[in-house]
């Protein structure tokens, strides 16, 4: 490859999925070489053992092949056939090992891919790789010295973000177009927002979970980390199994957006409440009309989140955990452990009381275009730190996932957009099966912020 190629295909690792799509469709870009290049990026990263579990080469070089060859015929499946994209690591894929980022699921390889990563292969998605992962998905850090701590591309030292750590870094560090990641209580947007990208909540049970390690069912969705709002409507396609929403001229004059004032909730640090403050006023520069609001239900919801997380995380893991406790991290391993007391009495009453919040909250944000709070409270916090202090890293942790589990506790979508602040971004929040509509006004959000 003349020095001229190299400098072209290594700015093929910086592009978005969708320019990446582009090029496949004008027949600028092979998706053999895009892949090569991708997988070169990986096999010469020095920190591509702290991003990747595991490659998959073989599989991305047969995907790309017939990727080509669906190109060269102009049958292309769709706008990303033939971009590699990285799946987190509780996603199956046949015959390779699947492992949650957890010591307990050592060794586990399905002979069956996950629903989501069929739905990817059959839209032409090249698949990578497997992302590391907070151990079982259950902590908004990122922190996982069992198997591997990603970096944080604002500062190697500091927490990704979790529990879709490595997904994020993937990305954010060229090792991939875009990555899929699951969000329980946050473990799309955390991740993303410290690394600045865009992450998308999908509502619970509009995309199907089989084949994906489960943490609550009740609560696990699934959804994009990625360059651009554009990119992460055509990966939802993709996983819904549907057509794109239409992005084009998406606006914000008209649109009314509620800021949540979530000082009921707890602090807001200086640095994300300055940088989501300063976002929020270029969004009302931009047409949008803002207003503040309270909304009194929502501490209630928190007050009964260890009750829901907590017990059904136990019910699903326990059994598991507690055959070999030793070999997960103790302050993962403590969250867990926190919702064995929980009795079947107060889990049932905690779930009736959500069901009426869910409706008050409904009910008093029905007329607003979308919610708007900090992604998170806080900025990631060092690494070394976390691990030598427990109570640092629990309170840390529950800082971190306290503004991403209102979508959660809430039954809402989310999406986080970068701010201009590194490390800080801004959450819509928007009703249940609006997936459509939040991306569409994430688009207009997006190049408000730019």
């Amino acid at each position: 490859m003349h020095r001229g190629e190299a400098r072209l295909s290594e700015s093929w690792l910086w592009m978005t999925a969708a320019e990446l799509g582009r090029g496949i469709g004008a027949g600028a870009i092979d998706p053999r070489d895009l892949t090569e290049v991708y997988l070169g990026a990986v096999a010469a990263h020095p920190e591509a053992a702290r991003i990747y579990a595991r490659t998959m080469p073989g599989r991305a070089r047969a995907e790309a092949e017939a990727a080509a060859e669906r190109a060269r015929a102009g049958v292309r499946r769709g706008p990303l056939d033939g971009v590699p994209v990285s799946w987190k690591d509780l996603f199956d894929t046949a015959g390779v090992a699947t492992e949650a980022g957890s010591r307990l699921l050592e060794g586990r390889t399905p002979d069956r891919d996950a629903a989501l990563v069929a739905r990817g292969a059959r839209a032409g998605l090249v698949a990578l790789g497997k992302t590391h992962m907070t151990e079982l998905a259950f902590s908004g850090l990122g922190i996982n010295p069992v198997t591997a701590t990603p970096p944080n591309i604002n500062d190697p030292e500091l927490a990704p973000g979790g529990s879709s750590s490595g997904a994020a870094a993937s990305v954010a560090f060229g090792l991939a177009a875009a990555a899929i990641g699951s969000d329980t209580g946050g473990s799309v947007r955390v991740p993303s927002a410290w690394n600045d990208l865009v992450g998308l909540k999908t509502g619970h049970g509009s995309l199907p979970m089989q084949g994906a390690v489960p943490l609550c069912p009740r609560f696990d969705t699934a959804g994009p980390l990625c360059r651009s709002v554009e990119d992460a409507a055509l990966l939802h396609a993709i996983l819904a199994g549907g057509p794109a929403v239409d992005l084009e001229g998406a606006r914000l004059e008209g649109t009314e957006l509620l800021v949540l004032d979530t000082s009921a909730l707890g602090e807001t640090r200086a640095e994300p409440a300055t940088a989501f403050a300063e976002a929020v006023d270029q969004l009302e520069a931009a047409g949008a009309r803002i207003e503040t609001r309270e909304i009194p239900g929502l501490a209630r919801a928190f007050e009964l989140s260890a009750a829901l997380f907590g017990a059904e995380a136990y019910a699903v893991w326990g059994a598991e955990i507690e055959a070999a406790p030793e070999r997960m991290f103790p302050p993962v391993r403590d969250r867990f452990r926190a919702g064995r007391g929980v009795e079947a009495a107060e889990f049932l009453r905690a779930w009736e009381a959500l069901d009426r919040l869910r409706a008050d909250f409904r009910a008093a944000t029905a007329g607003w275009d979308a919610a708007l709070v900090p992604t998170t409270p806080n900025l990631p916090p060092v690494v070394e730190e976390m691990i030598g202090d427990p109570e640092a890293f629990a309170r840390e942790n529950l800082l971190a996932l306290r503004n991403t589990r209102i979508a959660n506790l809430m039954g809402l979508c989310g999406l986080t957009l970068p701010t201009a602040t590194p490390s800080c971004g801004l959450s819509a929040l928007t009703p249940p099966g609006s997936e459509g509509r939040l991306l569409r006004l994430g688009a207009a959000m997006e190049a408000a912020l730019a």
